[in-house]
Formats: structure tokens, sequence, C-alpha cells
């Protein structure tokens, strides 16, 4: 497989010498060929996707050599993780599992994926560079992209007209409709600042220029309390001063109401949000529309994902690699199965000529809910602008737990975000350095 220099820059960087852990490939090859088979090779999918069985049947409907099982886990970072090393560690691993893409440097460092390169190495081309980026590491293959979570604002477009103001294009005009808009009603907001959602508030940061981080030689550069996080933070942290956002964690069950009575106007999420803004608030439909977040520059074009996106993977010591890894490529290429994906809410497909897929070009039950509006075109655009300096490192779900808890404490203890983030650079510092990797 041939990698441009630019990616061989950005593997380097987040390759083993950096993760402190250099021996951890030495053992993967994705050249070891599976045992011949009388019948369909049987292989196994974990995945935690709601409906993505529709997928897997379009799959083995199309294929008489390979049958593909699904098995459903936990979300990821909620113990399904967990799960796929510990069966990688005893031997008894699925085929194919759905890793995100801020997770699979913990995998490769664990010695827990199959190098595909071989496999599918030549099919780079039929997908979003930084996505493919994602699984790249060290001039190997480890993960086919599925779909990504570019960020996008759902808001009431109603509620809007009624506190009479224009669809916010930067943050300062954030700050003019929120107070416009808590002004229509003593329980109306313009949106909850979700506590609980470390990825939120990451993709926040990044799309304010924040890189968290990179890396000088051998060793990792930590800056979660950068100058651009600290922008973002205070300026959270005034429209909660102000009482001008909602303070309440998102999926709960008050949240749940507020959306559907109109009680927060808008939601900044990734583009499958709007999956679940249609079955949690199915009475609304009409009311809705989606735009694009908002800039800190005007005439700015920064966006950012949640939690990146999430992939497909061939975990190590599966019996049939080839297969599955055909699978993996087959479930996110294919514009039939890109479809089934993009329409259960899996995100924004990973594949880069999404005219193909017949769901982004007419879904009259997505557009008539977000009334006529095709919000597939704010989400491709905001895609397109995501940069590539954002770089996820080893320990993910520490970072994701350490900031969502000291973001809960600093709200319960009245204590500004800027402290929450500056702890959570002191731990994720020392969690790194016990963990035996260099940090600068």
């Amino acid at each position: 497989m041939s990698i441009p220099r630019a990616r061989l820059r950005h593997t380097a960087l987040i390759g083993l010498a950096a993760i402190g852990l250099s021996g951890a490939l030495a053992a993967c090859s994705a050249d070891t060929e599976a045992p011949a088979s009388d019948g369909p090779v049987e292989i196994t999918f974990q995945s935690w996707v709601p409906n993505i069985d529709q997928a897997v049947d379009a799959f083995n409907d199309a294929h008489d050599d390979v049958n593909v099982t699904l098995e459903t886990i936990t979300a990821g970072p909620d113990g399904g993780y967990a799960k796929m090393l510990a069966a990688v560690q005893a031997g008894n691993a699925a085929d194919v599992a759905q890793v995100g893409y801020s997770d699979l440097p913990d995998f490769v460092v664990a010695d827990g994926l199959e190098d595909i390169s071989s496999y599918v190495g030549d099919s780079e081309d039929l997908f979003t560079p930084w996505q493919w980026e994602s699984g790249v590491f060290n001039e190997a293959v480890y993960a086919v992209p599925q779909a990504s979570g570019p960020l996008v604002q759902f808001y009431r477009s109603d509620i809007f007209a009624e506190a009479g103001v224009a669809y916010p294009t930067t943050w300062e005009e954030y700050y003019e409709a929120a107070k416009a808009i808590r002004a229509t009603g003593p329980d109306r907001y313009i949106t909850a600042f979700a506590f609980n959602q470390a990825a939120w508030m990451i993709g926040l940061a990044q799309q304010g220029g924040a890189t968290w981080f990179g890396t000088s030689g051998d060793a990792w550069d930590v800056a979660i309390d950068s100058p651009e996080t600290v922008k973002v933070a205070e300026f959270w942290q005034k429209l909660i001063d102000e009482d001008l956002v909602k303070v309440e964690a998102d999926f709960s069950s008050e949240w749940n109401a507020d959306l559907q009575s109109g009680n927060v106007a808008t939601w900044i999420v990734g583009s499958w949000g709007d999956a679940i803004l249609r079955g949690t608030a199915p009475d609304t439909a009409g009311l809705w529309s989606a735009g694009l977040v908002p800039q800190w520059e005007a005439g700015g074009t920064e966006s950012a994902t949640w939690a990146g996106g999430s992939a497909s993977v061939v975990l190590k010591g599966s019996d049939h690699p080839e297969e599955a890894a055909e699978f993996a490529l087959w479930l996110n290429s294919d514009p039939g199965s890109v479809s089934i994906l993009t329409s259960i809410g899996a995100g924004w497909p990973a594949i880069s000529d999404v005219s193909v897929i017949p769901s982004l070009q007419d879904d009259p039950a997505v557009f008539e809910f977000y009334g006529g509006q095709n919000i597939w075109e704010v989400a491709a655009e905001s895609d397109a602008a995501v940069g590539d300096a954002w770089k996820w490192p080893p320990l993910a779900s520490t970072l994701f737990a350490d900031l969502t808890d000291n973001v809960k404490a600093g709200i319960e203890g009245g204590t500004p975000l800027t402290d929450s983030f500056s702890k959570t650079q002191t731990d994720i510092v020392d969690a790194m350095t016990e963990k035996g990797i260099s940090v600068n």
C-alpha cells in the first residue's frame, strides 16, 4: 500500500514510539491463511448500533461464501470494549467489532487488532481522508471507517421566530439569541449544558481551535487547558452564570421532556442525533431545522465531531481475517449498506462519494420532520470542514471519564469550568505517566 507523505507524518506521530510500547505491533500480520471450509465461512460481528442487523442481513443475502452473525453489545465505552479485549486475551474474540475512532489507539497498544492492510489497503480512495487516517498506524491499516459525527445544531425555527432572532452564525450572535429566547418563557432556554457529555465538551473545544494532544519526538504533548479551551469554557460559564442555558444531563428523562415541550430550543450534536430527535419528539415534526455550529470569527468554517466516529475492525485472533475484512469493507462502502446505516442513524458516512447513497438524496421521513429541509447538506458541509489536526491519545476512555467527573463536580461545587479542564489536564498527564507513556 502506498501511503502519502502527509500520512506518514500523521501515523508516525501517533505510532508506537510516541505511545511508548514499541513492541505492540510486532506480532500483527494480515498474511495468515484461513483454513478451508466446506460451507460458508461463519464470522461474528459485535456492534451496539440499533437496527444494524438490517445491513448484516443485506450482506448475508448478497453473499453465499460468508455468513455473518450479529452480536449486540453494550456501547463501547460502557463495557463493550473491555469485553472485546478480554475475549482477545482469552483467545475467543469475535471476528469484526465496532470501535470508536477515539479508542483505536488503545486497541492498537493492547495488540487487539489484526493488520488488514493487504485486504483493504487499496480501498483508501473510497473514503474521506481524515476518517480513513483514523485507522492507520505506522503505515498499517487497522480499521475500515464507518461513519463520523460532524457537529450540527438542530434548532426550533419557530421558537427563534417567536424570539425575533435569526439563526446565529457566530457565538456572539448565539449569546444574544440565548438572551432573547430566555425572555420568551420562564422555563425556556436556548440549550442544555450537558455536563454528563465529555464528547460534547471535547467537540466544542475542538471547534474552538483546541488541539489537546500531539507528539514531539517520542513523547506526547498534552494541552487540555490551552487558551483555546479556556476561551470556550469561559463562554459557556458566562451562559451558566447568567441562567441562559439549562444545566441538565442530555438523554435524561427531564431533557427528553424539554425537547418535546420546547423548553430546550437547540441541540448541538453529531449528525446522527437526527434519528434520536425524531424518536424523542415526534410531535414536534415540522418545527425543527438544522444549521452549522456558530463560529468564533465571522466568516469562519471551523467544524468538529462528536468523539470522531466509529469504524469496523478485525479483532486479533480471528480465524477468518480475510473474510472479516471483506465484510467490514462491504458494510461501510457498499451504497446499499451505507444507505441503511445512514437511515438508522449510524452517523455521517465515511465514504467520499455520498451521491451514491439513496437515503441522502431523498428521505421523506427525515426531510418532512425538518420542514422540508435536506439536513444532509448541512452535515456534508460540516464534515468537509473537519480538520486533521485533532489526534486521539491512548487512554481515551480515561479522558472521557475524568472530564465528565471533573465538570460535574465543578458544576455541583460552583467552581469555574476552567478549573475542571485544568484538573483534567493534570489527571490525564498523571494517568499516562503511570501507564509508562512518555509525556512532555
